[in-house]
């Protein structure tokens, strides 16, 4: 079976067929990573490129194991290391990368749509590993799969998310990704962290993170963002913790079988204390590892078999 679409740019044009179709194919691909030889041979002679203009630890590295365990070739290509130190444009990057024929490029970019367009100049298929404060789609779906997992369902969950929500690609993916399975989603976050009309996106916005968390499911903390801030937003990390950090005290405003979610990096003892991070409603290291399932499934249904 195969997407109906060359790309994988963001979740809000995804279908919910299509999101489903992701999570039960990441599912079946998880065992492979549980085998002894972690390998299987589906994407033999496949070509995949990751492109990443953005430091990266999770994501490109589960990007990279994702193609090796399918027996597709994986180069890694940062912007440390490429013509761009010498003036090249990505447009020209990118053509010169699809001159030796590609199949897929991974791509992650400090500046927003810029999956878009490299999808409209290529004719290789696109993958957005993150974009400026636009979109993060693989790890929308990587938490929508480790929530289905641990509850069993994702339709009529109650999904808080705290934190930066400005600057956070992961964040708007997750509003669309949860809210187009069923979920209501709350978010809270600092007032000047907070974007205009973010609730036309589908969630609900509080002030407080105890109103946002009250009775919830699942919450996921999100990192402080200061790379892609100008200016202080908030008086110190401190007040931001006691604010908006979630500690167990917090957390007794949650359910009782709640989920703990975090993209990464984490910020210890400022939006999540260590006790709770490493605690039993944690599932961080699950997030990690479902994401090597949901990249190969992305991989496979992008480029298995012939396009339909």
């Amino acid at each position: 079976m195969r997407l109906k679409r060359k790309d994988i740019l963001t979740i809000e044009d995804l279908g919910r067929d299509e999101i489903e179709l992701i999570l039960s194919t990441a599912e079946s691909f998880k065992e492979v990573s549980d085998r002894e030889i972690k390998k299987v041979p589906t994407l033999r002679g496949r070509t995949i490129i990751n492109l990443f203009y953005e430091a990266s630890t999770r994501t490109r590295t589960s990007f990279e194991i994702a193609a090796k365990r399918m027996s597709a070739d994986a180069i890694n290509i940062s912007a440390s290391s490429s013509s761009a130190v010498k003036g090249e444009t990505l447009k020209d990057t990118a053509k010169n990368l699809e001159a030796m024929s590609p199949d897929c490029i991974v791509l992650r970019h400090p500046s927003s749509g810029t999956p878009q367009i490299l999808s409209r100049l290529l004719r290789c298929s696109v993958i957005n590993a993150g974009d400026g404060t636009h979109e993060h789609p693989s790890q929308a779906l990587l938490d929508l799969l480790t929530v289905k997992q641990r509850l069993g369902k994702i339709q009529g969950l109650k999904i808080a998310i705290i934190g930066d929500i400005l600057h956070s690609r992961v964040a708007r993916s997750n509003i669309y990704g949860f809210a187009k399975l069923g979920a209501e989603v709350n978010i809270a976050g600092p007032p000047t962290m907070m974007p205009c009309e973010i609730e036309k996106t589908g969630c609900r916005a509080f002030n407080r993170i105890e109103d946002a968390i009250k009775d919830a499911d699942v919450i996921m903390m999100l990192r402080i963002q200061l790379e892609r801030q100008k200016t202080g937003l908030f008086p110190t990390a401190r007040e931001y913790s006691q604010l908006f950090g979630l500690d167990s005290k917090k957390l007794e405003y949650a359910k009782k079988n709640v989920v703990i979610l975090h993209p990464g990096p984490v910020n210890r003892g400022i939006e999540i204390s260590s006790d709770v991070a490493d605690g039993k409603y944690s599932l961080i290291l699950e997030q990690v590892k479902n994401g090597v399932a949901v990249r190969m499934a992305l991989f496979y249904l992008l480029m298995g078999g012939a396009r339909e």
